[in-house]
């Protein structure tokens, strides 16, 4: 049974560059989705938010092989950050951040395929954020993107470059949250090796 790979066929949006930032085009592209608000790394509503995305994407995987005869590779943990200040990121002020987390979901599931995998995840485990999930599009259009390695709360530098220097040279502004890519599972990696794609959707100037 071939499987699909999304991050192969998305390459250009998750293989970026860790040396230079480069422009991309995002297409609409289907997630699922839980939306709160915190610090991520003691906010419980995160970590639920984290388990109930991967508990039910793995069970749309399961039922679409069975079902539609279909297999993919669970895509990576993304999110989805803003705040009303945007030196909040730089600042790493976390308390004051709003997130959307998602996992990207292939384009031929149903969304009753969604319905029904929620349904049998909380048959399995009591999940607190289940009735938060959602499946939605998502489409970004022009954005720059670069890959940071590392700790997480070393990512400051290279978002204060692309605040202060790449977009204003650019005559660029914001045009929608910053988007976090995280390859591999962040749950179990180790800080010095994360992998994250930085990505802000941009737009030319208007004042």
């Amino acid at each position: 049974m071939e499987k699909t790979d999304l991050r192969k066929e998305f390459r250009e949006l998750y293989a970026p560059s860790s040396r230079a930032f480069s422009v991309v085009d995002v297409p609409r592209m289907s997630f699922l989705m839980v939306d709160g608000e915190g610090d991520p790394n003691t906010a419980s509503a995160y970590r639920e938010a984290v388990e109930a995305l991967y508990s039910v994407s793995y069970a749309i995987k399961f039922a679409a092989k069975r079902e539609l005869g279909r297999d993919h590779v669970v895509a990576p943990l993304e999110g989805l950050w803003s705040a009303d200040d945007p030196s909040f990121f730089t600042r790493r002020a976390k308390d004051e951040w709003h997130w959307t987390m998602l996992i990207m979901q292939p384009p031929w599931i149903p969304a009753e395929l969604v319905e029904q995998a929620r349904v049998t995840t909380a048959a399995k485990k009591d999940l607190p954020a289940l009735p938060l999930l959602r499946l939605a599009d998502y489409e970004e259009g022009t954005s720059v993107q670069v890959l940071h390695v590392g700790p997480y709360d070393d990512e400051a530098p290279t978002l204060r470059r692309l605040h202060e220097e790449y977009m204003p040279a650019r005559e660029l502004e914001f045009n929608g949250r910053h988007h976090e890519i995280y390859l591999g599972d962040p749950r179990r990696a180790q800080p010095s090796k994360l992998r994250t794609v930085l990505r802000q959707p941009v737009r030319p100037r208007t004042t």
